[in-house]
């Protein structure tokens, strides 16, 4: 009896024994993965091009270490805010290169409109794809006025010619990816052409106003540029 209760009590402790290696290892082997593993940003679900993302939109998940690219997002902070340029699906890393900091598509319920040449009284010369842009009305009957209570989105500045109006050799919009303030002040000084025709990224409440306000003639629109472009966005938003 003794006996059978002395190897009872020697196989109860080689099972003890070996579930205590076990665990172990698990927590090694577990602490192991954490430290070869990094935690990137990933959408929750599938985002469409063109929409700017928020914060609760996101969340981290682990990869591999040896997995991790320059181009992948690993603070939730730096994705926050950015417009997709192209589609993503749930759960996939993030990639800088996908996503774009100015918006120059047109973002829900807006599209992009070419103002017409008779619309337009003055647009700043500084003016530029991406930029914000503060719209005014001015007539000659009337009293001057700030036509849209927000900014709008540039979506782009064109020549006679029909050349975007940039510095091709120090690309405003390369400068404003980069967030290289300097680069995008000194792009603004040298130009390929003048102004000839402006697009803005309107509403169609914000068109029928604008609209309204110049087909008679009577008036006609000041464009100029709105600071806040050379800020981050979540500064400088247009507030739509």
């Amino acid at each position: 009896m003794n006996r059978k209760r002395q190897m009872a009590i020697s196989l109860s402790a080689a099972v003890l024994s070996g579930m205590l290696v076990y665990g172990v290892y698990w927590v090694q082997l577990r602490q192991l993965r954490q430290q070869e593993s990094l935690m990137v940003v990933v959408p929750r679900q599938f985002v469409p091009a063109g929409v700017r993302l928020s914060a609760d939109q996101l969340e981290t998940k682990p990869i591999p270490r040896s997995a991790l690219t320059e181009e992948m997002m690993t603070d939730l902070n730096e994705a926050a805010g950015m417009e997709v340029s192209v589609p993503l699906g749930a759960g996939e890393p993030l990639l800088r290169w996908k996503l774009d900091r100015y918006r120059l598509l047109p973002g829900p319920g807006e599209a992009t409109f070419q103002i017409p040449r008779e619309y337009v009284k003055s647009i700043s010369s500084g003016i530029r794809a991406g930029d914000l842009a503060i719209v005014y009305v001015s007539g000659a009957d009337s009293s001057s006025r700030r036509l849209f209570p927000n900014p709008v989105v540039v979506a782009g500045v064109k020549s006679a010619a029909n050349l975007e109006i940039d510095n091709p050799k120090n690309p405003n919009l390369l400068s404003m990816a980069n967030g290289d303030k300097e680069s995008m002040y000194a792009s603004r000084r040298d130009a390929n052409g003048a102004i000839d025709a402006i697009n803005l990224n309107l509403s169609e409440e914000q068109w029928l106003s604008l609209d309204a306000a110049c087909k008679s003639g009577e008036a006609k629109l000041v464009v100029a540029f709105d600071s806040a472009s050379l800020r981050p966005v979540a500064e400088g938003d247009a507030g739509r």
